[in-house]
């Protein structure tokens, strides 16, 4: 559906390395875009996450998929690093910058499932919120000023959930709950530049990890369905990025800001699919499967 619409535009997706921050980008490249790819994991060095991904393949397949792909190593949690990255994009560009993706997140090895914050390490969980919430500021702070001097532009913030319904672990929630605020707080500031920031959640990401833990991969991923029968309704990360490249291609985008936003409201507005044709909706399926043992996911923050 938005094969071609995003042709001139540039896009940097921080965080493209893997997960959902590459299908952003894969799929931002579908239509069309040019899109600089960042993270820490590169070819000559991976980052203490120790994951094959890397940015320069994210960078191939958005040019694969029929955009130009630009691998740029950076580390968001470093301010110098960040206005380099976007001092050198206004340089390259014109000084346009059409879309910015805040997905940086690195927190899953940080987060603490079993235990409640008084029991919780400490520095463990500060160190989740620089990654998580800190990378996002910096990224946004040196971005920002390319969109609002052409008036126009979108940012994504990429979350997990869109309610107030409590996460399961205290740091992970709090992170994530925030960037949903800083998505709300942009919005608020960028509205009168004519640039509108939304927040933007999956459903159950098959992302490489998620895949891993199953012991899949996507060629065999229902063979997981067995161990966890939701993951029957679990979706790839290009449906992730069909939602971005669709907001990013409307020309009534800023209706939507200072929203949280799902995967599952967007594609029945939009029409884009998964990879495979289906459309995976897991508020209908936690409504139907979930909500009696779990409650209801609430509504939209």
């Amino acid at each position: 559906m938005t094969e071609g619409n995003l042709a001139g535009k540039i896009a940097l997706v921080a965080g493209a390395t893997r997960g959902g921050g590459r299908g952003i980008a894969v799929e931002l490249g579908a239509a069309g875009a040019t899109v600089y790819v960042t993270g820490r994991s590169s070819g000559p060095s991976r980052s203490d996450l120790d994951r094959p991904e890397t940015i320069e393949e994210t960078a191939e397949r958005v040019t694969e998929a029929g955009g130009t792909g630009v691998a740029v190593r950076t580390d968001h949690s470093d301010p110098d690093e960040v206005r380099a990255l976007v001092d050198r994009i206004a340089a390259e560009r014109d000084g346009r910058l059409d879309v910015l993706v805040n997905s940086v997140w690195g927190g899953d090895a940080l987060t603490d499932w079993e235990s409640p914050l008084w029991e919780q390490d400490l520095d463990t969980g500060l160190r989740l919120l620089r990654r998580a919430v800190e990378t996002h500021v910096i990224t946004s702070r040196y971005a920002l000023p390319l969109m609002v001097a052409r008036g126009s532009g979108l940012v994504v913030e990429v979350t997990d959930g869109n309610t107030a319904r409590y996460r399961g672990s205290f740091f992970y929630d709090l992170a994530k709950s925030t960037v949903i605020r800083l998505a709300v707080a942009q919005a608020a500031e960028l509205k009168p530049h004519g640039v509108a920031a939304v927040a933007l959640t999956p459903g159950f990401l098959r992302s490489e990890a998620v895949l891993e833990h199953f012991g899949v991969t996507e060629a065999s991923w229902r063979d997981a369905v067995a161990k966890d029968p939701n993951f029957a309704h679990s979706e790839t990360p290009a449906y992730l990025g069909r939602a971005v490249a669709a907001l990013a291609a409307d020309p009534a985008v800023m209706a939507k800001t200072g929203r949280a936003l799902a995967t599952w409201g967007l594609y029945e507005e939009y029409g884009f699919t998964d990879a495979d044709g289906t459309r995976p909706d897991f508020a209908a399926h936690w409504a139907s499967a979930l909500e009696d043992e779990y409650g209801p996911l609430g509504d939209p923050l």
